[in-house]
């Protein structure tokens, strides 16, 4: 189970030449510079990129006549802060969406002069490298490597106290407003970037894993992500531990046994996810969100594409409470809210499927029958200050959780799951805007408090979403679309005000599915295998395991899951999502 769970890996037809070690990758470049003296080579790097990894094993051994870091190209860390102030904010957590470029923070003077001796060494026949973010705004350019990072790499790096934010002298703050400043204002940034520059790289450097660097050529790799949009195929997730963490993610996928628990499995979410894409036998990880970059259209369809552009609208990921403890107490924007304040397009509207629930676990949602928002607001607040703990049995609606409910949660629904349960989240993507209300008087693994946001909470809390509206609403709304000799079809959450569309096939036998126009998302969420099939063979039989998110893109119409392996006989089931 480990290898299709933990490292799905995507085997690649196109052929492409590999280059898989430093020394390789310098005898690579050295040949395709062959013996043009006056030539230089732009190293673009995503942010928080190891550019000094670059410098020593790569540029150095080229010896080049010049060497030039693109930091001079930019204007300092105090400049650049002060620019991005309004952005950032003084919030921990929120900011509002950058909408800047590379360009906006160029220091004209030194980027001159950088210009000028670049083209000085050119004049002379000589060869000259520059390196790091937005190192090809240069002209003159021979040739373009880019260096790539998945985000679930890059948070990792924060959390290590090693590294800064882009231009930005922080080395070791508070990895949670590094994740803001990355989140709001450099990934797009190094996104818009990105997309912009794609038709001129010519190669693309993978060091997720340092020791083992991959150089591919740029029109091969796309070769490869072509085939992607054309089959089956699951992200590689990533693991992370929580102070409320269970231990069902641990032993059910054998991972993670260091931690002090798992608490959350981001496995559907291609903006913080990998893709590892198979070579003959190379491994090349890339962040999943290039794949929409370079083939938005056909992964989510011409509609959904149309709605959302180069976003993925859907989110799948584990919230593991088992032996663990209740999540915070939360509520999300609604889409105004979300707009105005933080200048996203839309907003978490979300679900929970119960995968495993004991000991009575239960979900917290809305409120109870009665409850007055002023009221409820003055006791989080004076929870908040620490003398006193939340009631939230007088407050808060509670249900007892059993295995495969599911439970829609529209923006401005109070929620949370409570402990001994695994929730398979299914939500739309924006993924940072959750406003804690209370956290069960917990500090972090920090040592620091959790930060709650009853401020955002207040002006976003619908107050009329009791347990009458919850339990007409938002509890189990299966209603039966098809079914046949072995199999049924339901629809249910998510509630009619979310984009979403979701549907659990129950079935012992081969089923066909149809996309509805749209990118599916689908969970294996009962029985150990089963596999998934092209009625006119137009993509490889995909095998899939219990618990593991796949993704059908919009190029594939029409499609059968049945049981396979040691499910074969058995009635299982999944649970799938579309845009409606």
């Amino acid at each position: 189970m480990k290898s299709a769970i933990v490292r799905p890996e995507i085997k690649i037809q196109h052929p492409a030449n590999v280059s898989t070690s430093y020394e390789e990758i310098v005898r690579t470049l050295l040949a395709q510079k062959g013996k043009d003296e006056a030539y230089t080579i732009a190293i673009e790097c995503y942010p928080v990129t190891n550019e000094t990894l670059i410098l020593e094993e790569i540029i150095t051994p080229l010896n080049p006549e010049l060497i030039i870091s693109s930091k001079e190209l930019f204007i300092n860390s105090t400049e650049l802060n002060e620019k991005i102030k309004d952005i950032l904010t003084d919030d921990r957590i929120f900011g509002l969406m950058s909408h800047h470029v590379f360009e906006d923070f160029i220091d004209e003077k030194q980027f001159k002069l950088v210009s000028d001796e670049l083209n000085e060494k050119r004049s002379q026949g000589k060869f000259s490298i520059i390196y790091g973010v937005g190192a090809s705004l240069v002209e003159n350019i021979d040739l373009i490597i880019y260096v790539d990072l998945a985000r679930w790499e890059i948070q990792k790096r924060y959390r290590s106290g090693e590294y800064s934010n882009w231009q930005g002298a922080n080395t070791g703050e508070d990895s949670l407003r590094m994740i803001k400043r990355g989140y709001f204002f450099e990934w797009p940034l190094a996104d818009r970037y990105k997309r912009k520059i794609a038709n001129n790289i010519d190669y693309l450097l993978d060091i997720h894993d340092e020791a083992n660097p991959k150089l591919i050529k740029y029109s091969d790799y796309i070769g490869g992500l072509k085939e992607v949009v054309a089959q089956p195929f699951s992200l590689v997730p990533f693991f992370d531990p929580g102070i409320w963490g269970g231990t069902w993610m641990q032993k059910t996928f054998d991972v993670g046994r260091k931690e002090k628990n798992l608490a959350w499995s981001f496995n559907g979410v291609p903006e913080e996810n990998s893709l590892l894409l198979n070579f003959s036998g190379t491994r090349i990880e890339i962040p999943a969100n290039n794949l929409i970059f370079n083939f938005g259209e056909e992964l989510l369809g011409t509609r959904t594409f149309g709605r959302f552009g180069h976003e993925f609208p859907i989110r799948f990921n584990f919230l593991d409470t088992m032996d663990g403890q209740n999540l915070s107490l939360q509520v999300h924007p609604k889409v105004d809210y979300a707009q105005e304040k933080f200048g996203v397009n839309y907003t978490q509207d979300e679900s929970y499927y119960v995968l495993e629930a004991k000991n009575d676990a239960v979900v917290y949602l809305g409120v109870n029958n009665g409850v007055e928002k002023d009221a409820l607001i003055s006791a989080l607040k004076e929870a908040e200050k620490g003398d006193v703990s939340f009631d939230d049995q007088k407050y808060i609606y509670r249900y007892q959780m059993k295995k495969h409910d599911h439970y829609s949660i529209p923006s401005g629904t109070i929620h949370s799951s409570g402990k001994d349960s695994v929730i398979l989240e299914i939500s739309a993507t924006p993924n940072r805007f959750t406003f804690k209300l209370w956290d069960w008087d917990r500090v972090d693994f920090d040592g620091l408090p959790r930060p709650v946001n009853i401020d955002h909470g207040e002006a976003n809390i619908d107050i009329y979403k009791d347990q009458q509206w919850v339990e007409k609403e938002l509890i189990n709304p299966f209603s039966t679309i098809a079914k046949g000799e072995g199999w049924l079809e339901e629809k249910t959450g998510l509630h009619e005000t979310e984009f979403i569309e979701t549907r659990r096939h129950t079935f012992n036998r081969k089923v066909r599915h149809e996309n509805h126009g749209s990118v599916n998302v689908l969970n294996l969420v009962e029985g150990k295998e089963a596999l998934v099939t092209s009625p006119t063979g137009e993509f490889d039989p995909y095998r899939i395991q219990y618990a593991q998110t796949f993704i059908i893109p919009a190029t594939i119409e029409s499609y059968d899951i049945e049981p396979y392996g040691v499910s074969l006989g058995e009635t299982i089931k999944t649970m799938k999502a579309f845009v409606r």
